[in-house]
């Protein structure tokens, strides 16, 4: 498919115009006007566009791109390289970030949701990004720190009472935390998200609500492949998910 198709394809599907967002959603790198193979990650990271390249990749769909909010704006340095190979390599580099937090079915919450069975009940926070829901079944906080850490292959931050019984749960991929105390009117047991602040600790210590910080790269991973995967079935397109370990 033309490029340009791809990206109005996805602008729509993901109702990026309703966003206010920290960087430009959309093609941030231009390449080839055809697109056959698309190839996804969590960030546009010089690893894995080296190893979309070497793939074959036509377009590279990420969370994380470039042109960030009060970021120094000179291509130089790290960020000079990076698109250097893209535009050598004749890649197109498209960038989805909040819209692919929000989406209710592709989207990371949503498939944070999918991945640990829980029944969403609703959402909150600016543009809805952040989720409220059900687990579909009661564990204690030990437990679900352990299903989470088994889920996504990554240590978990808890603080809470490891023998207190979580039932409902609120949830927001990546750099959440910020939304902690939104959640609590929710009667939520347990808060999680990608990363945690000093000030999380207090408030889940003097509410009794469980903060689980699960990484933000590790909750991330997961809206951007199904992204690709619908993509790849609607279209016809190959689509293979780069993952670069990231321990944060």
């Amino acid at each position: 498919m033309q490029l340009n198709e791809l990206r109005d394809y996805i602008g729509s599907l993901l109702s990026v115009s309703r966003f206010r967002d920290y960087c430009p959603n959309g093609i941030q790198v231009e390449g080839k006007t055809q697109v056959l193979r698309i190839a996804t990650g969590v960030t546009a990271s010089k690893s894995v566009i080296e190893a979309a390249s070497e793939w074959g990749a036509d377009a590279i769909i990420v969370h994380h791109g470039y042109f960030w909010r009060e970021e120094d704006p000179c291509i130089t340095g790290i960020k000079k390289q990076r698109i250097a190979l893209l535009l050598q390599r004749n890649i197109s580099l498209l960038a989805y970030h909040l819209p692919l937090d929000a989406h209710p079915e592709l989207g990371n919450n949503a498939q944070i949701a999918k991945l640990f069975g829980i029944t969403v009940e609703g959402h909150f926070g600016e543009h809805d990004i952040a989720s409220y829901g059900k687990l579909e079944e009661s564990l204690n906080l030990n437990q679900l720190a352990r299903k989470i850490e088994k889920k996504l292959n990554r240590a978990t931050q808890v603080i809470g009472t490891a023998n207190s019984n979580i039932t409902r749960i609120a949830w927001c991929s990546g750099g959440g935390q910020s939304y902690f105390e939104q959640a609590l009117p929710f009667c939520v047991d347990a808060f999680l998200t990608g990363e945690i602040s000093e000030q999380n600790v207090h408030v889940a210590q003097e509410t009794g609500v469980a903060f689980i910080a699960a990484g933000h790269h590790a909750t991330e991973r997961y809206g951007v492949q199904a992204l690709g995967e619908h993509l790849a079935l609607q279209f016809g397109l190959e689509h293979r998910f780069f993952d670069q370990d990231n321990p944060v």
